[in-house]
């Protein structure tokens, strides 16, 4: 139960927010920090471009950044990437002079100790051309003395409260399940290093398996259920890595063959591969991080719940470790704006869901979602309420807040009112007139009632209801997918009636939704030529 509920309290927050007097859609929501906040987002703004400019590795490998200012809606980007120049770890041991260090290829790195104090936390922080911040670990002394400090502490309370010590040790001796100490063992051995620090893990390791593909390689959607893991274990290092270093792979131009995927996508997948440097030197050696960003991805598609799923666990990473210098950052601050124009961006869609294309999420095959597919439109509300509440306040931010609330007004009143389905919606989708031309049409979206698939009529329960799989002009898909379905309840998405009647609905049809795993992806599975037709015959989608 605690677990649960600290995993509700990271994801989603103080609580779940409801639609109308829902207090998310408050104009009191819209505050955000004080001036000293806004001052030290400047400052911190005025010196990450001085470290941008600093390292050559960086405008080798990532080109010239120019940050016109934070609130700016254009950013002039002048950007050559080079998939294995991106980001290097170097390999020579660097000659350190006067506090500055100079690599053996004229990469300069500058250190620095700085105490900052994060929600009561104090911690020293060292800094590098790349604007990454490393938690200094305390030395053995500092933290003998804070060892000290804390029992003196625990004392003086014993004797304020009139309490006699019984001599025992006073944290309790928790046993660990060995069922949880596997998987625990499990999970640190699929961790991924680079330049010696854990920054993700693997997507799979199946030793019985010898097709290895692209499962050696960390992908951001399946790193999101580790990172919370970790997060709740209090090992904060290896997501603050994540968040960073996949925040340097995102997309600033054109990444595939003469298409371009978009300013602010976030990669798929990133490996890390050791590559080896020209010179004399044989044996030198660097680590670089190579992303996918769908161009070598098996079907070719460009990931759309990955800069989604970086954001919203961008946020459980400040709410678990208090650490908001994090989201605070110049160059977090301009990724969280990327992800937001890109998915905000105006085009030909009518709805205000997210369009994406079949085998953009989930398992990155053809299911027969493209459109506006349920699990999309979860994450994509989840992550806009994210964003509001970690982007810092300033003038050039207004227009792009101002779209961010009116689209989360809009996307929860369509997902509520028109995903809906129970017993009683079914029986009005039978009684729907087609062919409505008028701004007040009941039949909004020209629904035929042949389209209800025979399954759901015998499937549907008296109890209960859930959120469809997708919906487009003449078409609804009925199927039931776990993902959107439970992130729904868990962001909010769904109203509190809605949660609970599908809490009641997998209940009632736990056969059909639970086998040997928590959840089915979806139900009802596709057999014979339909599932030829909708996935390709592609034998991972059985």
């Amino acid at each position: 139960m605690a677990t649960k509920e600290a995993i509700l309290q990271v994801l989603s927050g103080a609580g779940p927010c409801f639609f109308s007097s829902d207090p998310c859609f408050r104009s009191s929501d819209l505050t955000f920090s004080s001036k000293l906040h806004i001052k030290r987002v400047k400052k911190r703004a005025s010196w990450c471009m001085k470290m941008f400019k600093c390292s050559n590795v960086l405008q080798n490998g990532i080109g010239n950044h120019w940050f016109k200012g934070l609130g700016d809606r254009d950013r002039s980007v002048n950007a050559t990437i080079n998939r294995l120049q991106l980001l290097r770890c170097k390999g020579p041991q660097a000659e350190r002079v006067s506090g500055v260090t100079e690599g053996g290829n004229g990469t300069w790195f500058v250190d620095g100790a700085n105490t900052l104090n994060l929600n009561g936390v104090a911690s020293g922080e060292r800094t590098d051309c790349f604007g990454a911040w490393d938690a200094q670990q305390l030395t053995p002394e500092k933290e003998g003395f804070a060892s000290k400090g804390a029992l003196n502490q625990e004392k003086e309370s014993l004797a304020t409260n009139g309490v006699v010590g019984t001599g025992r040790d006073a944290s309790p001796k928790v046993s660990v399940d060995p069922i949880e100490e596997e998987a625990w063992e499990l999970l640190r051995n699929s961790m991924v290093y680079y330049c010696g620090s854990p920054i993700g893990t693997i997507a799979a390791n199946d030793p019985t398996s010898s097709s290895v593909l692209n499962y050696d390689q960390v992908f951001i959607r399946d790193f999101i259920p580790s990172g919370i893991a970790f997060l709740l274990k209090g090992e904060y290092d290896i997501v603050r890595n994540f968040l960073l270093h996949t925040l340097q792979l995102q997309s600033w131009e054109k990444t595939m063959d003469c298409h371009s995927p978009g300013q602010g996508l976030m990669p798929a997948s990133f490996k890390v591969r050791t590559v080896r440097l020209d010179g004399d030197d044989d044996f030198a050696t660097e680590e670089v991080l190579d992303p996918d960003f769908g161009e070598a991805a098996i079907g070719r598609v460009a990931p759309v719940d990955s800069g989604l799923w970086w954001i919203i666990l961008l946020r459980a990473y400040g709410k678990c470790s208090g650490d908001l210098s994090l989201q605070e950052r110049i160059d977090v601050q301009t990724g969280i704006k990327m992800i937001l124009r890109l998915c905000l961006a105006d085009g030909f869609d009518m709805f205000p869901t997210l369009l994406v294309t079949d085998g953009s999420c989930m398992i990155d095959r053809r299911m027969g979602i493209h459109g506006h597919p349920l699990e999309i439109q979860a994450l994509f509300y989840s992550a806009l309420l994210c964003a509001r509440e970690m982007l810092a306040p300033e003038d050039g931010s207004a227009d792009l807040i101002r779209a961010l609330n009116n689209r989360l007004v809009a996307l929860s009143f369509h997902i509520r009112e028109y995903y809906w389905i129970d017993l009683r919606k079914l029986n009005e989708i039978y009684r729907y007139k087609t062919e409505e031309y008028s701004y007040d049409a009941v039949n909004k979206f020209n629904i035929y009632p042949d389209q209800v698939s025979p399954w759901l009529v015998e499937w549907m329960p008296n109890q209960g209801g859930y959120l469809i799989g997708n919906l487009q002009p003449a078409h609804m898909d009925f199927r039931f997918f776990s993902l959107g379905n439970i992130w729904s309840i868990v962001s909010g998405l769904a109203t509190r009636d809605q949660s609970n009647a599908i809490l009641d609905f997998v209940e009632a049809k736990w056969s059909d939704l639970i086998a040997d795993m928590p959840l089915k992806i979806c139900y009802p599975a596709l057999e014979g030529q339909e599932w030829q037709i909708i996935t390709g015959s592609d034998p991972k989608n059985t």
